[in-house]
Order: C-alpha cells, then sequence, then structure tokens
C-alpha cells in the first residue's frame, strides 16, 4: 500500500522537475537557438548554455524516472481502471 506521503512526494518533485524541465527548454529555444556563431558561449542571465542544457537533460531525466517510480506506486489503480473499462456489463 502506497502512503500518502510518499505518494505527494513522488508527486511534488515531478511537478517540480517538468517545470525545470519546461523553463529550461522555454530558454533554450526562445533565447540560446543554436546555429549561432557564439556556440556554447552564449549567455542567459550570466549562465551559459551548456549549464542550461545540463540542467534541462537532468531534470527531464529525473521527470522520467519520477514517471516511472508513479505508474509503479499506481500499477493495481491502472489495471482495476482498466479491467473495469474493457469488461462488458452485466444486464
Amino acid at each position: 500500500m502506497v502512503t500518502p506521503k510518499t505518494n505527494y512526494v513522488v508527486d511534488f518533485l515531478m511537478t517540480l522537475s517538468f517545470i525545470v524541465t519546461a523553463i529550461t527548454g522555454l530558454i533554450i529555444f526562445f533565447f540560446l537557438p543554436s546555429g549561432v556563431r557564439q556556440g556554447s558561449t552564449q549567455t542567459f542571465l550570466g549562465i551559459i548554455k551548456g549549464t542550461w542544457s545540463f540542467v534541462h537533460d537532468w531534470s527531464g531525466i529525473i521527470f522520467i524516472i519520477l514517471v516511472i517510480l508513479h505508474l509503479i506506486l499506481h500499477w493495481n489503480w491502472v489495471i482495476a481502471i482498466t479491467k473495469n473499462i474493457f469488461t462488458k456489463k452485466q444486464k
């Protein structure tokens, strides 16, 4: 049985890593475009592009791991709902 505290921590960290991934992705896309002659020396808010990419990549990896953990913690619920959807209703 998954405790509510465990579920809360996983969901909170998953949300946080998603927000970090989204914000860094938008910064890289709009403010540090590829193909610019400055290359890796491009900066935004005093942070070089390589650091933004590093944070973006690792927060994305952490997000994927947490989504998998979330699915594992809720697997019984997923199975129950799937069975409920695909079973024929008795008249």
